[in-house]
C-alpha cells in the first residue's frame, strides 16, 4: 500500500490535515494522487542536492503528466482533469532552470505526509492503551458487580434456609411435647423416640450447616470488603488527589456508593440471621448444640467487618476550596471556603438523622493554630445531592488565627515556611442503626492556609508537590523531609496544569524541551529527579526567580490571554532557540512560530520568523516577548495580524505569512481577530484606529544568521529590562504614560486620510520555496507604487507647523511612530528584533 493510500484511510482529523497540506498550488493534490506510485518510488531527497538527478526526474515528471493527460482525453467526463493537468504542466515549467527546487518541494510534502501518518499511528496507540486501561477498569467493575450479585443471591438462599430451620425446629418441638401426652405401648414409644432422635440429628446438622454457611459468607464478605476498602476506595482517593491538581480523572462516587450500600445491607442481613439463631436457641437447646459455641465468634466477625465498612464509607467528597481561589486546598484566613462530606451507605431511614460536626486539626506542634467559624454542625441528607446520596455540604466556613501564648503565632520547630505547613479539617458523626453504634470520622486532604494573596503562588506549589508524591493524608510534616519527584511524575503534573489552564496538556516534544532545560542533554530522563528546593526555592541559572515562578507565570498568561490559542495547538510553547532556528530555516518565507520566553518572571510569549536575503541566505528574527501588560491592551492574534517591519523607503510590511509548519496565518488566527472601533475600545473612543506593532529595523537585510547553536544549548531570551535596551526599540506597552494609545487620541483622522488614500502596504509573496531564496525584487513592486505618497505623508508629519498645531499636541517627537492605512490611524509600537 502506498503512502498516499494510507493517508486516504485516516480518520477525519488527520485526513483534514492532509487536505490542508495540499491547500495551495505548490504541489497539486491531483498530481500527487494520479502519480502516487511513481512519486513515492523516487529519491527526491537526493535529487534536491543533485542537479543532474533532479533534471532527469523533472523530465520524467513532465512525461508522466503528458501520459496522464492522454488517458483523460480517452475517458468521458474528464474534461476538467484534462484542463487542470495542462495547467499543472505549464506551472511546472518554471522549475526548468531550477529542478532541485521542485525536488525539494516534493520531498518536503512527502516528509509532511509521513509526519501525519506517524501522528495518526501514535494517536491510535494511545487510544488503544486508553481503551485497554478502560477495559481493565470496566472488567474490574464487572467482577465486583458479579461477586456482589452472587453474594446477594446466597443471602436470599440463606433466608429460605433459616425459615426451613425454624420450621424443622418447630416440628421437632411439637412432636417432643406430644410424646408424653399420647397413651401408647412401650414399643410404640421407643419407635417415636427413635424418630425424634433422627429429627434432632437432622436439626443439629441443619444448624451446623447454617453456621458454616454464615462463616463462608463472612469469608466472601471479607474479601469483597477488602477489594472495596483497600483497592477501589484507595484508588478513588488517589484519583481525587490527582484531580485536585488538574488531572482529568473520574472522581464520581456512584459506583462506590452502590457497592458499599449493597454489601452493608447484606452484612446487616447476616446479623439478622445470627439474631434469629439466638431466638431459636432460646426456644430449644440440647447437648453439643453448635449455636452457643460457634455463634459468638461469628457475631464478632460480623460486627468487625460491618464497623470497618461503615467507617470507610464516610468520606470527603469535595475537598476544601475557596470560591475565587487558585485551586482546591489553598485557603485564606477570613475568607469563606466550602467542603462536602458523603456517607456511602445510602439508607433512607438515616436521612437527616446523622449530625456531622466539623473541627480543625491543631495537633501539629509548632504550626499555626486556627479556629474554624461558621455553621459547624450539619445533617447528612439526600436533598443536597444530585443523585440522592447522603451528604453534608459545609458552604460558609472561615478560618481565623488562634492566638498562642502571649498573642504570637506558633513557633515552627521544623524550619518550614508558612506555605509548607499542612493543615486539615476533621468531621465526626455517630452512627446508630439496627443495634450497631459506630463513631464515624474522616479528614480532608492536607491544605495550606495563607493570610494574603501574595502567598498563593507558593501555596499552590506546596499543594502540587504533596499531592503529586504523597498519598498519606495524615503526613502533615511532609515538607520536613519530602522526597524528590521523578521526571515522569513531574512532567505529568506539569501537563495537568496546562490542561487545566488551556484545555491542552504538554506533548512529548514540549516535555523533552523542558527536560533538556532542567537536566541537560541525556539519553533517557527516566532516572532524573527534581527535588523540592529546585522546584520552588532555588533560582534558575542567570535569573532571580525559581522554576515554579517561571512556569506559573506562563500558566497565568495562558489561562487569561492565550487559552484559545493554546488549546488549538497554535502555540509551540517550549522550544530552545537552537531548535527553533533549525525548524524555521527549512521553511518557506514568512513562516513563524510562537514560544514562551525563558527570561520573563511573570510569563511572556514571543514569535520568530524566517526570511531570506537577496542571495537566498535564511535569517531568523525574534521580537521582544509580550507580557500580560501588553496582551491586556492588544490580543495576540491582533498583534500577529497587524505586526509590521519597516523595509526600504520606510514601507511597513507584515513578515508573518504561515504558522509553522505551513498554515496560512489568517487561517490559523483569523477567527480570533477583533477590529475594535471607537465605540468598542474604551482607550480609542473618538478615533477610528487600529493598533500596529512596528519595528524600524529591516530584518530582511540587517540581521545575518550566525551558526546554529547545538540542540542541547539552552539559548535564553534577551533581558527584558527596559534599561538594557534603547527606548526607541523597546515595546511601548510598559505603562500608560508612554503608551501611544493615550498620546494620540487627538489626531484628526479625516485630515490625514485626505492626504493618504491607501496604506502603501505590500503583501509578502506567497510563493512557496522551502530553503530557497525569497521572491525576486519584482515581486516587491507594490511597495514602490506608493513611495511618493508615503514620502508626502512623512513630510507632512515632519512639518513643524503641523506637529505644533493643537490637533497633534501630545504626539511623540519621533514621526516614525505613525503609519496610516485605509483611513485608519495605525498606532505603531516599535519592536526590537533579536537575531
Amino acid at each position: 500500500m502506498t503512502q498516499w493510500d494510507q493517508l486516504q484511510q485516516l480518520d477525519t482529523v488527520y485526513s483534514q490535515r492532509a487536505f490542508d497540506l495540499y491547500n495551495g498550488d505548490e504541489f497539486p493534490m491531483e498530481v500527487r494522487h494520479y502519480l502516487a506510485q511513481w512519486i513515492e518510488g523516487q529519491d527526491w531527497e537526493r535529487a534536491s542536492r543533485d542537479s543532474s538527478q533532479a533534471a532527469f526526474l523533472f523530465q520524467v515528471l513532465l512525461e508522466n503528466l503528458d501520459n496522464q493527460f492522454s488517458r483523460f482525453s480517452q475517458e468521458r467526463d474528464c474534461f476538467l482533469l484534462q484542463r487542470n493537468f495542462r495547467r499543472y504542466k505549464q506551472n511546472f515549467h518554471k522549475y526548468q532552470e531550477e529542478p532541485c527546487t521542485l525536488a525539494a518541494i516534493i520531498n518536503w510534502f512527502l516528509l509532511k505526509e509521513k509526519e501525519i501518518l506517524n501522528d495518526a499511528e501514535l494517536a491510535l496507540q494511545v487510544q488503544t492503551l486508553q481503551v485497554q486501561s478502560a477495559a481493565m477498569e470496566l472488567e474490574s467493575h464487572r467482577q465486583i458487580e458479579k461477586r456482589l450479585k452472587d453474594f446477594k443471591t446466597r443471602i436470599e438462599v440463606m433466608e429460605h434456609s433459616i425459615r426451613c430451620l425454624e420450621e424443622q425446629q418447630d416440628e421437632f418441638d411439637f412432636k417432643y411435647q406430644t410424646l408424653h401426652m399420647d397413651s401408647c405401648t412401650e414399643e410404640e414409644k421407643n419407635r417415636q423416640l427413635e424418630g425424634l432422635q433422627k429429627m434432632l440429628n437432622a436439626l443439629d446438622k441443619s444448624r451446623k450447616d447454617f453456621l458454616s454457611e454464615i462463616s463462608a459468607m463472612l469469608d466472601v464478605a471479607d474479601t469483597l470488603g477488602s477489594s472495596l476498602i483497600d483497592e477501589e476506595l484507595v484508588d478513588w482517593k488517589r484519583r481525587q488527589q490527582k484531580s485536585c491538581i488538574g488531572a482529568p480523572v473520574d472522581t464520581s462516587l456512584e459506583h462506590l456508593e452502590k457497592w458499599f450500600t449493597q454489601i452493608i445491607d447484606s452484612m446487616f442481613q447476616l446479623q439478622k440471621f445470627l439474631q434469629k439463631l439466638d431466638e431459636l436457641l432460646g426456644k430449644m437447646s440440647y447437648d453439643n448444640d453448635p449455636i452457643p459455641i460457634q455463634k459468638p465468634p461469628l457475631q464478632s466477625r460480623v460486627d468487625t467487618l460491618l464497623t470497618r465498612l461503615i467507617k470507610s464509607a464516610f468520606v470527603v467528597e469535595t475537598q476544601p476550596s475557596m470560591p475565587q481561589g487558585r485551586g482546591p486546598l489553598v485557603l485564606r484566613t477570613n475568607i469563606q471556603f466550602s467542603v462536602k462530606v458523603r456517607f456511602l451507605y445510602k439508607v433512607p431511614e438515616l436521612n437527616h438523622v446523622l449530625k456531622v460536626t466539623v473541627s480543625v486539626d491543631n495537633t501539629v506542634k509548632g504550626f499555626r493554630r486556627f479556629n474554624v467559624l461558621g455553621t459547624l454542625i450539619k445533617s447528612l441528607n439526600m436533598a443536597e445531592s444530585m443523585n440522592g446520596g447522603m451528604v453534608a455540604d459545609f458552604r460558609h466556613l472561615t478560618f481565623k488565627d488562634q492566638k498562642v501564648g502571649g498573642g504570637g503565632k506558633g513557633i515552627n520547630d521544623l524550619s518550614l515556611s508558612v506555605t509548607e505547613e499542612l493543615h486539615s479539617v476533621n468531621f465526626q458523626t455517630q452512627f446508630d442503626y439496627q443495634g450497631l453504634s459506630v463513631t464515624l470520622e474522616t479528614s480532608s486532604l492536607p491544605f495550606v492556609v495563607i493570610s494574603n494573596s501574595s502567598q498563593q503562588q507558593s501555596a499552590w506549589a506546596s499543594v502540587l508537590w504533596f499531592n503529586m508524591l504523597c498519598s498519606d493524608a495524615k503526613n502533615k510534616k511532609f515538607f520536613e523531609s519530602c522526597s524528590a519527584a521523578s521526571w515522569a511524575q513531574f512532567g505529568e503534573m506539569l501537563s495537568w496544569q496546562f490542561l487545566s489552564c488551556g484545555k491542552r496538556g504538554l506533548n512529548d516534544q514540549q516535555l523533552q524541551t523542558l527536560a533538556l532545560k532542567l537536566f541537560g542533554k541525556e539519553q533517557n530522563y527516566e532516572n532524573c529527579k527534581i527535588p523540592w528546593t529546585r522546584f520552588s526555592k532555588e533560582n534558575l541559572p542567570d535569573t532571580n526567580f525559581t522554576l515554579w515562578v517561571w512556569l506559573d507565570g506562563i500558566l497565568n498568561l495562558v489561562k487569561v490571554y492565550l487559552s484559545d490559542l493554546w488549546s488549538d495547538g497554535s502555540i509551540m510553547g517550549f522550544i530552545n532557540k537552537g531548535k527553533e532556528r533549525v525548524l524555521l530555516k527549512k521553511q518557506q518565507y514568512g513562516t513563524f512560530l510562537l514560544r514562551f520566553s525563558e527570561s520573563i518572571k511573570d510569563g511572556g510569549i514571543t514569535f520568530s520568523w524566517v526570511q531570506y536575503s537577496n542571495n537566498g541566505d535564511p535569517s531568523v528574527q525574534t521580537v521582544r516577548p509580550f507580557t500580560s501588560n501588553d496582551l491586556k491592551q492588544i490580543a495576540l492574534p491582533d498583534i500577529l495580524c497587524n505586526f509590521r517591519i519597516m523595509v526600504a523607503e520606510n514601507v511597513p510590511v507584515n513578515p508573518l505569512c504561515h504558522l509553522y509548519p505551513n498554515i496560512p496565518k489568517d487561517q490559523a488566527f483569523g477567527k480570533y481577530y477583533s477590529e475594535k472601533t471607537g465605540e468598542e475600545n474604551p482607550y480609542l473612543k473618538y478615533l477610528k484606529t487600529k493598533l500596529v506593532f512596528v519595528t524600524k529595523k529591516n530584518g530582511c537585510t540587517d540581521v545575518k544568521e550566525g551558526p546554529v547553536s547545538d540542540m542541547s544549548t539552552l539559548d535564553r531570551d534577551p533581558p527584558s529590562s527596559v534599561s538594557e535596551v534603547d527606548d526607541e526599540e523597546s515595546v511601548l506597552l510598559h505603562s500608560p504614560e508612554n503608551s501611544p494609545m493615550f498620546s494620540s487620541s487627538t489626531i484628526d483622522a479625516s485630515l490625514l486620510n485626505s492626504i493618504l488614500d491607501n496604506d502603501g502596504e505590500s503583501l509578502v509573496p506567497n510563493d512557496f520555496a522551502p530553503q530557497i531564496s525569497p521572491p525576486p525584487e519584482s515581486s516587491m513592486e507594490p511597495f514602490c507604487s506608493d513611495i511618493d505618497v508615503n514620502r508626502a505623508l512623512q513630510d507632512f508629519i515632519d512639518s513643524s507647523n503641523i506637529l505644533n498645531s493643537p490637533p497633534f499636541s501630545g504626539l511623540s517627537d519621533d514621526p516614525g511612530n505613525i503609519h496610516l492605512s485605509n483611513g485608519f490611524h495605525d498606532i505603531a509600537y516599535n519592536m526590537p528584533l533579536t537575531p
